[in-house]
């Protein structure tokens, strides 16, 4: 694969490196800084999606739950209907039913309540859960939460023997909230190649090494539009039937099925729109 032109292009968008690997074999790589562990932003969701899907695997979760029973310490004291009707599986489709996003990273630092859970559940549901797509931290962060919660540990010690040492991913840092929860919406720190592990890892259905560690079937609904909106469960899904790991500033792991290729970007870019049309414009042709 020939990285010069999107090279050109990529570097002035502030592409900090690129890994291509197809049929199972890496076609290009291409740093512009040193690879180090850097924050993966909102990518950090996707492997949130997979603890649910450990969790659900395990029995300790349902979908079904209805967050007035999963969460039933942690309720406002008036208690609406649309929450009534909110569900576990609510959390991960950016459909919960709350009105704006919360939770995101400009109001972390400034929120004075300790305790975000009971906050996060005490914001208005002002849609019918599964109506409205609003991308909203909320939802993903209160998954992660559960899944803490029912394992008896953080999502860093509970991932660990179950995706990141079966990858060779050695324990990362991982944001956590004023109480201790790691922060399942986002502050994932993780090197280029990791990240593009965990791309192969969903390419290859939640398989790795000969061992099917997580259900192929999972990854196949995270990877799938959940409304009309082109989001699956913390996945977004994206042209050429891809679906990806995003994170702010373009932090990317695209699966193209079709190819069965994996294209893993990390950046400090603010122009998402350009850099996707440089890809799907420059390397997708090349696959």
């Amino acid at each position: 694969m020939n990285l010069e032109k999107f090279g050109e292009g990529a570097q002035k968008l502030g592409v900090l490196g690129i890994k291509v690997t197809q049929d199972g074999v890496l076609k290009a790589q291409q740093l512009w800084d040193e690879e180090c562990r850097r924050n993966v932003y909102s990518a950090s969701k996707s492997f949130t999606a997979c603890a649910v899907g450990f969790a659900v695997k395990e029995g300790l979760i349902t979908l079904e739950e209805p967050l007035t029973e999963a969460f039933s310490e942690d309720l406002p004291e008036t208690i609406g209907e649309n929450l009534k009707k909110a569900r576990v599986r609510d959390l991960l489709t950016m459909c919960l039913g709350q009105e704006s996003g919360n939770l995101m990273g400009a109001q972390r630092p400034l929120y004075e309540e300790e305790d975000w859970v009971k906050m996060s559940l005490g914001i208005p549901f002002v849609y019918e859960p599964g109506t409205h797509f609003v991308y909203n931290n909320v939802g993903p962060y209160l998954a992660g939460v559960l899944v803490q919660r029912r394992a008896g540990c953080d999502l860093v010690s509970y991932l660990m023997p179950r995706l990141f040492k079966p990858l060779g991913i050695r324990r990362p840092m991982w944001e956590s909230d004023p109480t201790g929860y790691t922060f399942g919406a986002g502050g994932l720190f993780l090197t280029l190649s990791e990240l593009h592990k965990f791309g192969l890892f969903c390419l290859q259905k939640g398989s790795w090494g000969g061992k099917q560690l997580l259900p192929a079937a999972w990854i196949e609904e995270c990877a799938k539009r959940q409304s009309d909106n082109p989001y699956g469960y913390l996945f977004w899904t994206g042209d050429k039937n891809s679906y990806r790991a995003d994170g702010k500033y373009c932090q990317w792991s695209i699966v193209f099925e079709d190819k069965n290729a994996v294209i893993t970007i990390v950046a400090e870019c603010r122009d998402g729109d350009a850099l996707k049309e440089l890809v799907f414009g420059e390397l997708y042709p090349q696959l």
